[in-house]
């Protein structure tokens, strides 16, 4: 009679395991959600469907650039890259002319791995970024809606890249930030993979696969907000001068341009 009992009760177990394995969820596939390999002719303006322009100067950085949307300054090179290129010239009143383009209303994202292979331009004054803000700035304003710069870069310190945070409690002078620096060479020189792996409670920076910042939720410092929950769009751009890389000098030299390969970014497929 025992064992009946423990019969029946271990088919019993058994079905309700495998009707629990049958509700588990399975495991979200992650692929690629968005891309561009800039591939076209030369001159031609960044995909429409995929990129706007700012246009404009300062962006409360007084930086010296006129930032515009002619092919001038930003267009494909012709051999699968974006060309972002920084001019001495009068514009609209500035010494300078550049470009700066986003995805804001054409791709938004919350979460999963941004990532771009970029040649990074060189000089005193020159302040090249690939960066992210958060789509509700015209509702919260900056910092409020946060800011996520995958790379930064100095062009007088072409062997280091930053990155940082901004948000509430954490901006300016107080943004959580890392400098990475190679002992050799520069990364004006060649091509190198920038990526933020992002989520919910947690971002991480690599350069060409090498983790060099994290920033965990938990450990915000006091009085900070974790404003990383919610969509963000893409920039890219290149400033000249500004608060914080000075402006150009009698050493620096013009053009320079920026140079990407490809923007991609992965994450949870629908």
């Amino acid at each position: 009679m025992r064992f009946a009992i423990w019969a029946v009760l271990l088919l019993v177990l058994g079905w309700a395991a495998i009707g629990c394995r049958d509700e588990i969820e399975p495991e979200p596939e992650i692929g690629l959600v968005w891309a561009d390999e800039f591939e076209g002719p030369a001159g031609q303006l960044p995909d429409s469907t995929k990129w706007s322009f700012d246009l404009g100067t300062d962006w409360g950085n007084r930086q010296l650039e006129w930032d515009t949307a002619r092919p001038e300054n930003v267009s494909l090179d012709g051999e699968g890259n974006l060309a972002i290129t920084a001019r001495e010239e009068e514009f609209a009143g500035q010494p300078y002319t550049s470009g700066r383009i986003k995805t804001q209303d054409l791709f938004e994202r919350t979460y999963g791995r941004f990532e771009a292979r970029i040649k990074l331009p060189v000089g005193q004054g020159i302040w090249p970024a690939f960066w992210m803000l958060g789509a509700d700035i015209d509702d919260v304003s900056w910092p409020g809606c946060g800011e996520i710069d995958i790379m930064e870069y100095l062009g007088q310190e072409p062997r280091s890249i930053h990155g940082t945070i901004h948000g509430p409690g954490h901006y300016g002078g107080s943004a959580i930030t890392a400098k990475h620096t190679i002992s050799q060479g520069g990364y004006h020189l060649g091509f190198h993979e920038f990526a933020v792996d992002w989520a919910p409670d947690s971002i991480t920076w690599t350069v060409d696969g090498f983790q060099y910042h994290q920033v965990l939720k938990s450990e915000l410092p006091a009085g900070a907000t974790w404003v990383y929950n919610h969509p963000f769009f893409l920039l890219l751009n290149v400033a000249v001068g500004g608060r914080w890389p000075g402006n150009p000098d009698e050493t620096t030299t013009f053009p320079q341009t920026l140079l990407v390969d490809y923007v991609r970014v992965y994450g949870e497929l629908p």
